[in-house]
């Protein structure tokens, strides 16, 4: 077969977009921002799936220094008990000068969460916490993506501070314009159609 692997298009800061056709309940109409790819597989967070876990039950010193709502994030169905932390750098900061970080793409860091947030908090526009993570081993996320089930499509360093009030599934898809930002319409279940 060759050719080109169906995953060549995604890297870090890329955005996995489920398409209205992915009826996994993990991902229905979620938005997953990619952290990590290589050939040993892929790792990334859902960002539109908030839960009613306030950071700061889990990450006292953490708490007060998240983007609204101040709640925990399902990043998604692995490793549900383990935490990963998203930062979106201020203009003027890399993440190379940036201690307790480590870059992702462009202006958004992951935050290893021993670091001291008062240090950090003035060279971030905003962090969010995941709870587990989404996986896919090596190969997997490739035969998704050729049965249609993701749209890669490019992150904007809001996307991860997103308030969970917009529509962020709508809205990514939405700006990728025609005829990509169709799919945004599509009612999700055609038996209610």
């Amino acid at each position: 077969m060759g050719g080109v692997p169906a995953d060549a298009e995604v890297e870090p800061g890329t955005l996995l977009v489920a398409a209205p056709t992915m009826f996994d309940p993990n991902f229905k109409r979620t938005v997953v921002f990619v952290i990590d790819h290589r050939d040993e597989g892929t790792l990334g967070v859902v960002l539109n799936r908030p839960s009613d876990v306030p950071v700061h039950d889990v990450l006292p010193n953490w708490g007060g220094h998240v983007a609204e709502p101040q709640s925990v994030f399902v990043g998604g169905p692995v490793e549900k008990k383990t935490a990963l932390c998203l930062a979106a750098l201020r203009t003027g900061e890399t993440a190379a000068s940036v201690p307790g970080v480590i870059a992702v793409r462009g202006p958004v860091a992951l935050v290893d969460l021993d670091t001291d947030p008062e240090a950090l908090v003035p060279k971030v526009r905003g962090v969010r916490v995941f709870a587990g993570y989404a996986g896919w081993d090596s190969g997997q996320l490739a035969g998704e993506i050729e049965r249609d089930d993701w749209v890669i499509v490019p992150a904007l360093p809001s996307d991860i501070l997103a308030s969970p009030n917009r529509d962020l599934w709508g809205q990514v898809l939405r700006r990728q314009g025609v005829p990509i930002a169709l799919l945004a319409t599509h009612p999700g279940d055609l038996q209610r159609n």
